[in-house]
């Protein structure tokens, strides 16, 4: 007796190619494609980019500089995103700690003069070694900082500010007396986001 023959498909045959496209922010630019067998699959996918790639040019500061996005709508066969924060590369934020020198951490939740809401991880360099006092006193001084200028700022502009670094350099200049500090750096941002349970 012969065997039934079973049909293979062929999964891929199923699967379309979607253009992912970045927000007004970042000129609507298509920043690359994801394939998937139902759209409704690619809802609230997350994806990296590199700053440089999503610039179409490489500098020192766009090298080391990731962006992530989330999938928000799903039109033809484009997946339009929204900014969903960034990360400096860690093998950057190692080279700024350098010895004989105090790295300073701070995370601050705030909220823009729109009300998106935006966990913002901040490292500040110093240049020699300083005391717990200086250390309290720049966390303080930095929190203040960052929520002033936060909740001055639409998020459109305050997330350019903060991937260009113009945000981190008016944070160093709001901070730069209270101790022999070098530099500050947004080492990471989060949009606190909110799912539909």
């Amino acid at each position: 007796m012969a065997e039934k023959k079973t049909k293979v498909v062929d999964k891929w045959k199923t699967k379309s190619w979607y253009s992912v496209i970045a927000p007004e922010m970042f000129e609507s630019k298509e920043i690359g494609q994801i394939v998937s067998s139902d759209e409704s699959n690619l809802l609230n996918r997350k994806i990296k980019v590199g700053l440089g790639e999503l610039l179409g040019s490489f500098s020192q500061s766009s090298a080391y500089t990731s962006i992530f996005f989330r999938v928000k709508e799903v039109k033809g066969k484009s997946a339009y995103a929204s900014f969903v924060g960034h990360e400096l590369m860690p093998g950057y934020v190692r080279t700024l700690a350098r010895r004989r020198r105090s790295v300073i951490s701070q995370v601050d939740d705030v909220a823009t003069k729109d009300g998106v809401r935006i966990r913002i991880k901040t490292i500040c360099v110093s240049g020699v070694k300083v005391s717990e006092s200086v250390r309290t006193d720049t966390r303080k001084a930095i929190s203040s900082a960052i929520k002033e200028l936060a909740k001055q700022s639409e998020f459109s502009a305050l997330v350019q500010e903060i991937v260009f670094g113009k945000f981190s350099a008016k944070v160093f200049n709001a901070i730069k007396k209270i101790g022999p500090l070098k530099r500050v750096e947004i080492r990471k941002t989060e949009v606190i986001e909110s799912f539909a349970k």
